[in-house]
């Protein structure tokens, strides 16, 4: 290996050494270890530390065809100790404002969004609810006028025609409907008893 390329090596593992910082605390960030379950944070770190070193063997890879050498192991300690002391506090204020500006962008396209799309689809089915309504009302009045309108002349005419009819009919059918009547009141009974009979 040549010494251009162990050069490059160095400063791409420096690089990564502060990757790893950042990333740790980025993860730390978004992870909010005392809200989460032990074995989530478990699987969760597990996760994000495979995660790192397939980043990291694959820029190796890139650089040196993968080769370990002593000094990867020193270059990633020192980029990652140079990030601590130096960059650590300067990326955590720069990623909480663009946290900041991402919750203020999405906030105000979901304000945007219901202000131009969703209140005016609410408003629309409320004035077609209210409409419909109306016009349903509107329905039945006329419905009930009109067979008010048609009852009225049927009225007249069975209470003439009743008037017409025989005395005998009429007692007639007097007789009928108590008999209806008795029929009913002893289907009210029997009910009464099979009741009575099966509790």
């Amino acid at each position: 290996m040549s010494l251009t390329v162990q050069f490059y090596t160095m400063l791409a593992m420096f690089g990564m050494g502060s990757w790893v910082g950042a990333a740790l605390d980025t993860y730390g960030r978004f992870l909010k270890r005392p809200e989460r379950a032990n074995w989530v944070v478990f699987i969760n770190d597990i996760i994000f530390w495979v995660v790192q070193g397939l980043i990291i063997f694959y820029t190796l890879l890139v650089v040196n065809e993968g080769e370990l050498r002593f000094y990867v192991f020193l270059a990633l300690l020192c980029g990652f100790a140079a990030y601590q002391s130096l960059f650590q506090s300067l990326y955590k204020r720069f990623l909480e404002q663009v946290i900041l500006l991402v919750v203020n962008t999405y906030k105000f396209f979901a304000k945007l969004v219901t202000v131009l799309i969703i209140n005016p689809i609410r408003y629309i089915i409320q004035l077609l609810l209210v409409f419909l309504i109306g016009v349903w009302k509107l329905l039945l009045v006329i419905t009930m006028s009109i067979l008010k309108v048609i009852y009225t002349p049927i009225k007249w005419v069975g209470i003439l025609l009743w008037k017409l009819t025989p005395k005998k009919i009429k007692i007639f059918f007097f007789k009928v409907a108590g008999i209806f009547k008795k029929i009913k009141n002893l289907k009210v009974i029997w009910q009464k008893l099979w009741n009575k009979l099966r509790s």
